[in-house]
């Protein structure tokens, strides 16, 4: 069986006005591919896998449009020459949005399936946080998405997505695929599947994978902040018993549609103001706060202020605020060098309407040794606050990201991080959790956002609206 492998990964925010070019993307390519460390886990299948392209980017704005037709252009011309194809596996997030170019996904699947021709079974592995759209189920045979958020089973997706392709060629059957759009989009950080509801949605799942004739059960969140019509949530299910498949397909729907109002946050919110009092008030400690709507993780610029800037107003002591995005201040932080003190401009390097910077006077207490200009990462001393400065967008969500900064956020009375729900690492030491639902380009206010694009009606922005599940196939299941 000879299967090719590639794709494109990245979350984008079509209110973020900083577009991802071709320097924001981990590119692998060939035989890296292969050897990555996300995709070591294909040797355990017992076929030929023919690596091609494989893109990646934390979450941010919109792609440019010639970044993508690049990638595009060269996963393209890198499957070309391994024609004929016994499969393709593609790697996806899902909310991928392209300048002047909706359904993005659809449009990089749909050009693999004109290219490798019908006979070729297409398997992808989606985040949960992904849209879909007719066109995209359309060109594939197979579909499997995370079911925890934070995401701690991204392998196991793609296990369940390349083992459903293996089988099929293995045994010459071709499955059916369904799926039902649910008309309610709402932020990950109130669908958490460590939180209800989400968690007993979620937990349905297994269940209806060990149905006879169901190969996979999928259920997608979406993405809230991509203002375009394939924004929503959605059950989608991979089989050979079409009944079995819709009839699963409208009760996932259902009991996602019944659960819209119920979804909530995970821990205590509060406005910036109230999060950092209650921050500063704590008893226990480190409190960690999440600055929600700057979350770079999630789409956000990861450049604003304003938290630190009532942290500094209410004269914060003992924090660790990891980080915020200056190019240009950390640049003059490496200029000057350890111990020096300067004075430093934070904060709307790259979104300059997005928020107001903030006017400090710093003592620099680390550099990361580094020689990736991009790469460069400065810990500054204001006042009661250690912040730290980096080059380029970046979350700081794992312990690692601290400790090699010389920094212990065990040790911190207060831990700011621009996240939505924490991860995985920094949910263990919060004590306790708040979420600032801050001002950003991720607002988790998301009824406020401007709605040009999005369908109608579609929960929370429209609430006065009866709906009931339907069952769609993808255009080769019909023809079957």
């Amino acid at each position: 069986m000879r299967i090719a492998v590639g794709g494109i990964h990245i979350e984008c925010s079509t209110y973020n006005p900083v577009l991802n070019e071709e320097k924001d993307f981990r590119v692998v390519r060939g035989d890296a591919l292969t050897a990555a460390p996300y995709f070591a886990f294909l040797k355990d299948y017992d076929a030929t896998f023919l690596p091609t392209i494989h893109a990646r980017a934390i979450a941010g704005g919109p792609v440019a449009r010639s970044t993508y037709e690049r990638f595009k252009g060269e996963f393209l011309d890198r499957l070309k020459p391994l024609l004929p194809l016994d499969g393709l596996y593609l790697a996806m997030h899902g909310a991928m949005y392209v300048q002047g170019l909706e359904d993005a996904e659809g449009d990089w699947i749909a050009a693999a399936r004109d290219l490798v021709g019908p006979d070729c079974v297409l398997s992808a592995s989606y985040d949960l946080h992904g849209n879909v759209s007719q066109r995209i189920i359309d060109a594939l045979d197979m579909y499997s998405t995370y079911r925890t958020a934070p995401h701690i089973d991204v392998e196991e997706t793609m296990r369940r997505a390349v083992k459903m392709l293996v089988e099929s060629l293995k045994t010459g059957v071709r499955p059916l695929l369904v799926w039902a759009p649910i008309p309610v989009v709402l932020p990950g950080e109130r669908t958490s599947t460590v939180d209800e509801p989400a968690k007993s949605l979620y937990a349905m799942l297994p269940g209806i994978d060990a149905m006879d004739g169901v190969w996979d059960a999928s259920l997608m969140v979406g993405y809230v902040w991509a203002d375009e019509p394939r924004a929503t949530a959605a059950a989608i299910l991979t089989g050979t018993d079409r009944a079995v498949l819709e009839h699963q397909a409208k009760r996932l729907a259902q009991a996602y549609w019944d659960a819209r109002e119920k979804f909530v946050f995970g821990s205590e919110t509060g406005s910036v103001d109230e999060c950092v009092a209650k921050a500063i008030a704590s008893r226990s400690h480190p409190v960690v706060l999440a600055e929600s709507g700057d979350n770079p993780t999630g789409g956000g610029v990861g450049d604003r202020a304003d938290v630190l800037a009532e942290l500094l107003a209410k004269k914060a002591t003992g924090v660790i605020f990891a980080g915020i995005t200056d190019k240009q201040a950390t640049d003059a932080c490496y200029t000057a060098g350890t111990s020096a003190e300067l004075e430093l401009v934070v904060g709307a390097s790259l979104d300059t309407h997005g928020s107001k910077p903030v006017k400090v006077r710093a003592k620099v207490q680390f550099l990361h040794d580094t020689a990736d200009l991009a790469d460069r990462q400065a810990v500054v001393v204001i006042d009661g606050v250690e912040l730290v400065l980096a080059a380029k967008r970046r979350p700081y969500h794992n312990i690692a990201d601290f400790t090699r900064l010389g920094i212990d956020p065990h040790a911190a009375k207060i831990i700011v991080v621009k996240s939505g729900y924490l991860s995985p690492e920094l949910a263990p030491i919060a004590n306790p959790s708040l979420m600032a639902l801050s001002p950003g380009v991720v607002d988790q206010f998301v009824e406020r956002l401007d709605r040009h694009r999005k369908a109608r009606p579609t929960y929370p922005f429209d609430k006065d609206f009866a709906y009931q599940p339907e069952v769609f196939l993808s255009a080769r299941s019909i023809s079957r």
